[in-house]
């Protein structure tokens, strides 16, 4: 039934009732109008808009339902999706919206998977820049500054130790924004040794003491599984190091039923409440790559979990392994 008969139909039904009670009620209406009929024309129309409203309720209860999905529907947490029932003009209303969503999510996740292989593309090559270009002239520079402060008088030599040093820490840092920017351990050892190695460099650089718990049956890991895990990781110990205010922090890499589970949380002063940035939202479209699902839990001054769930789907076949 199309939603102009459905309306027609609950009005027509609400008229008749009305009509109905006229014509066999011992109803009369005199000219004037007495007081007690007045009364009771008016009680009856009461009657008639209350009951016309409540039909009207719940005949029209499907289309509130998707006003209320098409306010809140995040591409970024797909499966949300209304039950259809029947073949009126309401169902294929939500039948239409629903196949919309499918079609619009497929498109952000093929979108989005076009824009962070770009975004790893161009990591890789600003990392490979960072190496060779100025990881070498930062090198050439030390050594410089070394045979200069071999043959300086006594009285330079301090200066140009200093500037060595600062030299020397600063290469370090290139290697270091290299290393994030392509993890190199992640390509040649594998993920464990990557998270490994991560959160080391997070403990020596922040001060923030990870630990690490890493389940010993995991499976081995298609390449973009392995990635989205570590980048997820990476983003979520950046957040605790830059916003928690957190002394500990705990990465751990589980496996559950059919699912890996990758957990980040942290004992710092959580306030509650989740405010998704470009970090949050970019984590959650590395999750969609890989068929996962990112959920945060943040407490109230009792720090903060960020859990991602993938399929055990993303882990390579027996054969190919």
């Amino acid at each position: 039934m199309s939603l102009f008969w459905r309306i027609f139909g609950l009005n027509a039904l609400v008229l008749g009732a009305a009509t109905a009670l006229l014509l066999w009620a011992p109803v009369t209406v005199s000219v004037p109008v007495l007081l007690t009929e007045a009364v009771i024309l008016v009680l009856g129309l009461a009657v008639m808009l209350v009951a016309n409203a409540a039909l009207l309720r719940i005949g029209l209860a499907p289309l509130d339902r998707l006003t209320r999905l098409m306010t809140s529907v995040d591409l970024l947490r797909p499966g949300q999706r209304l039950p259809v029932a029947g073949h009126g003009g309401v169902a294929e209303l939500i039948r239409t919206f629903n196949s919309m969503l499918d079609r619009l999510e497929t498109e952000r996740a093929t979108s989005s998977a076009r824009a962070l292989s770009a975004q790893e593309a161009e990591r890789r090559r600003i990392a490979q820049e960072l190496h060779d270009e100025v990881g070498q002239s930062m090198t050439a520079v030390l050594l410089g500054l070394k045979r200069a402060a071999d043959r300086a008088p006594e009285s330079l030599r301090p200066e140009l130790q200093q500037a060595q040093e600062i030299t020397r820490e600063s290469l370090d840092e290139v290697r270091r924004l290299a290393r994030r920017l392509r993890p190199g351990v992640l390509e040649d050892l594998g993920l464990i040794s990557a998270l490994t190695a991560l959160t080391n460099e997070f403990t020596t650089h922040t001060g923030l003491k990870v630990a690490r718990h890493f389940d010993t049956d995991l499976p081995p890991l298609e390449p973009q599984a392995e990635l989205v895990l570590y980048r997820v990781a990476q983003e979520g110990l950046t957040n605790v190091a830059r916003h928690a205010e957190a002394e500990h922090a705990e990465l751990s890499l589980r496996r559950s039923a059919d699912r890996l589970v990758l957990c980040v949380s942290d004992d710092g002063h959580g306030s509650g409440i989740v405010r998704e940035g470009a970090g949050i939202r970019g984590m959650r479209e590395r999750a969609l790559l890989v068929g996962g699902s990112l959920d945060i839990v943040p407490g109230a001054g009792q720090g903060t979990r960020v859990s991602l769930s993938v399929p055990a789907a993303a882990a390579k076949d027996a054969d190919h392994a």
